[in-house]
C-alpha cells in the first residue's frame, strides 16, 4: 500500500511522535510504501489567503471560486500542490493529532482549509448528469483514511454516556464531514486515552494496538456512512423518514 501519513503534534518526543516512529516502521517493515507531511516540522502555513492562488490582493478574493480556478490552471501555491502530489500518491491516509478543545490542533485544520480548495476536496460533480459528487463520491473516492487521536481523558469519559461525549460526535466534522464529504471511506478510528498519564507498559500496549490496526488497514470494514446519492436522503438531502425512525441522532448518517 502507499500510505500518507498526516502528523500534527509540535513535540517529536511526545507520546504522538513515538507512535508516528512506531507505526510508520511497522509499515515500512511489512513492505508498504509510507510518506509524511508532518505538519510542525513543515512549519506549515495554515492560514488562507490570495497568495495560495495567485490572486491579486487589490481584488476581491473569493476563496471558493478563485481557489478552483488556481487549481484547474496550475496556479496553487507550491506547498498546496506538493500535498495534492501526496494525496493523488496515496491510496491510504492516517491522520494523527491529539484533541485540542474538542476538535484539530489549528495548524491540521488549515492544512484541510487550504488543501481541499475547490475542484479537488469539494465541487466536483458529474459531467454527464451535473451531479454533485460527495459524501462518498468525489475526487478522492476509493482512498482509505483512519484517524489515530490521543486524548488526555479516560477512555470512558469518551464513551456515549461520557461527559465529553461519545467520540463519534466529537469526530464527526472530521470523519463525516470532510473526509466522507471528499469521498475517502474512513475506517474505525484508534483513541489513545489518558495521553498525559503513560507508563511505560501502557505505551507498549498503545503501540501494539497501533501495530494491529494498521496491519489491517486494507481489511478493516469502513465506517457505513450513507452515502449521498444512493437513495437514503431526499431531494432536499434529508434523511428519508423510513431509515432511523424517530432519531436525529449523529449515527442516522450510518447504515445499519
Amino acid at each position: 500500500m502507499k500510505i500518507l501519513w498526516l502528523f500534527a503534534h509540535p513535540e517529536q518526543r511526545s507520546l504522538n511522535g513515538a507512535l508516528k516512529d512506531d507505526g510508520i516502521a511497522a509499515l515500512r517493515t511489512e513492505g508498504h510504501e509510507v510518506r509524511v507531511s508532518d505538519l510542525y516540522a513543515m512549519k506549515w502555513n495554515p492560514v488562507v489567503d490570495a497568495d495560495d492562488y495567485g490572486h491579486d490582493p487589490a481584488d476581491r478574493l473569493d476563496v471558493a471560486n478563485h481557489s478552483r480556478e488556481a487549481y484547474e490552471s496550475g496556479r496553487l501555491a507550491p506547498d498546496i500542490a506538493a500535498e495534492h502530489e501526496k494525496l493523488d500518491w496515496a491510496d491510504t491516509v492516517i491522520i494523527q493529532f491529539p484533541l485540542w478543545w474538542y476538535g484539530m490542533p489549528a495548524i491540521l485544520k488549515g492544512w484541510f482549509d487550504r488543501v481541499f480548495v475547490k475542484g479537488f476536496g469539494y465541487g466536483v460533480f458529474d459531467e454527464a448528469t451535473g451531479r454533485t459528487l460527495r459524501y462518498g463520491e468525489g475526487r478522492l473516492a476509493g482512498k482509505r483514511a483512519m484517524v489515530v487521536l490521543t486524548v488526555g481523558a479516560r477512555e470512558h469519559e469518551m464513551g456515549p454516556r461520557g461527559i465529553n461525549g461519545g467520540l463519534d460526535a466529537v469526530l464527526f466534522p472530521l470523519q463525516h464531514g470532510t473526509l466522507w464529504y471528499a469521498g475517502m471511506s474512513v475506517l474505525p478510528p484508534l483513541l489513545v486515552a489518558g495521553a498525559n498519564r503513560f507508563s511505560p507498559e501502557r505505551y507498549a500496549e498503545a503501540a501494539a494496538r497501533l501495530r494491529e490496526r494498521l496491519s489491517t488497514l486494507a481489511t478493516t470494514p469502513p465506517i457505513p456512512y450513507r452515502s449521498q446519492n444512493g437513495g437514503d436522503y431526499d431531494a432536499n438531502l434529508t434523511l428519508h423518514p423510513h431509515l432511523a425512525p424517530g432519531r436525529e441522532d449523529l449515527r442516522i448518517h450510518e447504515d445499519g
